[in-house]
């Protein structure tokens, strides 16, 4: 097995990448939810390098943050969701998201503008 434990159910828990175990994403997540917690998470790492790019400390440490919430929402950072019951798991996701809209709200979707 992939995460050489002895629990099968324990390889649906990690993805080993090069040797390094990584916890999966939720798989109860709504595909909704899981989507924009992802797309919150792209522009968070992409925010991390820019700001470290520009040697903006507190940009970078906002970034970082904006990181950890998405990774925690999607169950790969914080509590191990596999130890938690579902609704307690989904109620995480969904305030992780709604704290990320809040401090960094999705862009406008440019295809949506029939004008443009």
């Amino acid at each position: 097995m992939a995460s050489g434990t002895e629990d099968p159910a324990a390889d649906e828990r990690w993805l080993v990448v090069n040797g390094r175990r990584w916890r999966r994403t939720d798989p109860e997540l709504p595909g909704e939810i899981a989507a924009r917690l992802r797309s919150h998470l792209g522009r968070a790492r992409a925010a991390v390098r820019t700001t470290r790019g520009a040697d903006d400390e507190e940009g970078t440490a906002a970034a970082r943050h904006r990181v950890g919430l998405a990774k925690a929402g999607l169950g790969e950072r914080g509590p191990r969701w596999w130890d938690d019951d579902v609704p307690a798991r989904l109620q995480r996701a969904r305030e992780a998201l709604a704290e990320l809209d809040r401090v960094a709200p999705p862009r406008a979707d440019p295809s949506a503008d029939v004008n443009a």
